[in-house]
């Protein structure tokens, strides 16, 4: 099952593999949005660079969004607030922002559908969610509605809506974006060692490493398999289905969204922790029974998310320990903004510029949160389940996902297929003779 974005698949350039060894000031690893507007920034920097990815440019969880750029991150301003206090909630608010112009800047000249419309995220629950958002919000500068009476087929407790945001095509967006760019497709790293990479075919040394992996695989620095979780959710195309005026999402993660792209909903939910049970496709095939009786299913797809343990991503220095190391992952479910504020950040930094919003992202903070815990002990139970089918990333046993027809780890999100083909990170390699 592919995404509506794939209908746009041709028009996404070519690259060759690397063979044999080369030398670069800046080496990015993979290729999804937020590689691309690196080496983008790099690019127009005159900064030497190269970029590689193991399968094809875009293929990953950039070809699975809803493609809603956005800075309203479900409910996050008051939490930030009262986290972090107002100069840093200030700050996210200021870096989201600014990436979503940039977007709007840069999408002048790109033919992809972009489109601007109001930004809503509802409760199902708790009005007072809402009226604290509105509060936060008006404390950091920012003006947002409160809104009731919404469109959508479920009841609801209102809203908080941000004007102006958008939304587009991402396919078509990044076709533009990696032309005549320096990449190398089909191109698996191997091994890392300090300003150097082990290719299948080959050995590049860096000035500078960025991993924009989704989910950082150097599992030696960093603790990203202590930082970070993932979380699966779903997708539905549906013809003859509703049109709203608008981008609706739920502040709950596990809650639904709506958007409209050329005729069709997008209607995305049934999310649930990667390898665990969830409403998967088969809710969101209810919903469309129930509340949109005439409306015809032409696609569906699947999105992955990492989730930081403080609703912040992780953009900067990879660990302490490695001054040369580099990632952005973490995003949360606003991987768009998210991804360009990492190419402002990332590219700032390779040429020896400060960004004033570096330090928000920074990996090194403290991570004494209480999803600590929960992340802690869901590795331990993965490590000491019994099963033969282990992810060869940290060990854990795998689960069978039916909605899927795959298998997954419940600690760290890395997929494979029935055959053990790898699906997704943070494991770098495929399983053999992996059967159901």
């Amino acid at each position: 099952m592919k995404s509506i974005w794939y209908e746009n698949e041709d028009s996404i350039p070519q690259f060759s593999s690397l063979k044999g060894e080369t030398k670069t000031d800046v080496l990015i690893i993979g290729g999804g949005m937020a590689g691309l507007l690196t080496a983008f920034f790099l690019h127009k920097a005159g900064v030497k660079y190269l970029l590689l990815e193991k399968d094809r440019i875009f293929r990953g969880v950039s070809g699975n969004t809803t493609a809603k750029i956005t800075f309203q991150h479900g409910l996050i301003y008051q939490k930030l607030l009262k986290d972090e206090g107002q100069e840093k909630a200030q700050l996210y608010l200021e870096a989201n922002r600014s990436a979503a112009e940039t977007f709007a800047d840069l999408c002048r000249s790109i033919d992809c559908d972009y489109k601007t419309a109001d930004n809503f995220v509802y409760t199902t629950s708790d009005k007072r969610k809402l009226e604290r958002e509105i509060n936060a919000l008006n404390k950091i500068g920012y003006n947002a509605d409160l809104c009731e009476n919404l469109p959508l087929p479920i009841k609801t407790a209102g809203a908080v809506r941000f004007k102006e945001q958008a939304e587009f095509n991402p396919m078509k967006f990044a076709s533009a974006v990696a032309k005549g760019l320096n990449i190398c497709e089909n191109t698996r790293v191997i091994a890392y060692e300090p300003n150097k990479v082990i290719t299948e075919k080959g050995k590049i040394t860096a000035k500078r490493i960025i991993v924009c992996t989704h989910f950082p695989f150097i599992n030696n620095h960093g603790a990203f398999f202590l930082k970070l979780y993932q979380h699966r959710s779903y997708v539905l195309a549906l013809k003859d289905a509703a049109e709203y005026d608008g981008m609706y999402v739920d502040e709950d993660k596990n809650g639904y969204s709506f958007r409209n792209y050329n005729g069709l909903l997008l209607l995305g939910g049934g999310g649930h922790k990667t390898g665990k049970r969830g409403g998967s496709y088969r809710e969101l095939e209810e919903f469309a029974k129930k509340h949109y009786k005439n409306s015809r299913q032409v696609a569906s797809w699947a999105a992955q998310d990492c989730m930081s343990l403080d609703n912040i991503c992780y953009i900067g220095r990879y660990s302490k320990k490695t001054p040369e190391l580099y990632t952005a992952s973490g995003f949360n479910k606003w991987g768009m903004t998210s991804s360009m504020v990492a190419a402002r950040i990332l590219s700032d930094e390779m040429q020896g510029i400060r960004n004033e919003f570096s330090a928000v992202f920074s990996p090194d903070r403290s991570i004494l949160k209480p999803q600590l815990f929960v992340n802690g002990v869901s590795s331990m139970e993965g490590m000491l389940s019994l099963s033969t089918k282990r992810c060869p990333h940290l060990g854990c046993a795998l689960k069978w996902n039916k909605a899927e027809h795959s298998w997954d780890c419940p600690c760290h999100g890395s997929r494979f297929s029935k055959e053990g083909k790898l699906l997704d990170n943070p494991a770098n390699c495929d399983i053999k003779n992996l059967d159901n």
